[in-house]
């Protein structure tokens, strides 16, 4: 397994600057381009990076960009459908019930961090109907200021959605603390991210997420701060994270929007414009239908 794939974002917080870590306490408004690359001149502070493919159109060491995580999203003020339900037919956003909120405390997000990782206690049944399930972890870079159980109460909760990856009826995932995993989720630092990315040959900019080796890389901002489009909606905008780069991991390359008023795919590269496709982040309607179009390179 293990198509990569990249997806930019371009939104950086000021130097400093510290977050109410909640869904929607992101700033709306686009940032300037100056804004978009200020990434590069973050004050370092503690965090950690991953590897993988990123929502970009970076490619390297056999690993092909591909982006995603949510450029085109829901609207501000967006309410977060229960699971198995969306918004607007097969389109859906994270559910908001099942998954927990972000945490309340304020969290720095600093620009880079040790490369070292904590990993969430604790595991899931199995979830999905395939015989033998995909065994993950969910880790957080040493120093962060996130709760290691909640982000993956988080990640466990997108990939047990019915609208996931499992409901193809061939696959399954469960969380696991120790052993053997197949892949695992870690939530990281700009610095670290590019850091483990460029060892697959993406560079990530400091912005993007990635996917590759079997490690699924979250960029720090874009879990806490999303795009300026998913602002209101954060919950939605992780879904999107988890669902196209785990996608990638799971060989699924990128897709082009279906049709105008369609939802778009997971794996369509959102953050190049929705070209008259409609805002989803799940792989498979509330039908069980697949949310796919025509590939793309």
């Amino acid at each position: 397994m293990g198509v990569a794939g990249f997806a930019a974002v371009g939104w950086a917080l000021p130097a400093g600057k510290d977050l109410l870590s909640k869904a929607g306490g992101a700033a709306s408004a686009e940032p300037s381009a100056s804004q978009s690359r200020a990434s590069g001149a973050r004050a370092s502070g503690s965090g950690a990076g991953g590897s993988g493919a990123s929502e970009s159109d970076a490619s390297g060491s056999g690993v092909s960009g591909s982006g995603d995580s949510g450029a085109a999203g829901p609207t501000p003020g967006r309410t977060t459908p229960r699971p198995g339900t969306s918004s607007s037919g097969s389109s859906g956003s994270a559910p908001a019930s099942s998954s927990p909120s972000p945490s309340r405390t304020t969290v720095p997000l600093p620009g880079t961090g040790p490369g070292t990782f904590v990993t969430a206690s604790g595991g899931s049944d199995p979830v999905g109907k395939g015989k033998k399930p995909l065994r993950y972890r969910v880790e957080v870079e040493t120093g962060l200021r996130l709760s290691t159980a909640d982000v993956a109460r988080q990640v466990d909760t997108i990939l047990a959605d019915p609208r996931g990856w499992t409901a193809d009826g061939a696959l399954a995932f469960q969380r696991v603390s120790g052993g053997t995993a197949d892949f695992v989720v870690k939530v990281a630092t700009p610095g670290t991210v590019d850091k483990v990315c460029l060892e697959g040959g993406l560079d990530t900019h400091g912005d993007f997420n990635c996917s590759v080796f079997g490690k699924v890389m979250v960029n720090l901002e874009r879990w806490e701060l999303a795009t300026p489009v998913y602002a209101q909606d954060i919950p939605s905008y992780r879904a999107l994270i988890i669902n196209h780069e785990v996608g990638h991991y799971l060989g699924h390359g990128h897709v082009g929007c279906p049709g105008a008023g369609k939802p778009a795919p997971a794996m369509m590269q959102q953050i190049k414009g929705m070209n008259g496709c409609v805002p989803n982040v799940w792989p498979y309607g509330d039908d069980g239908k697949p949310i796919t179009g025509p590939a793309v390179p």
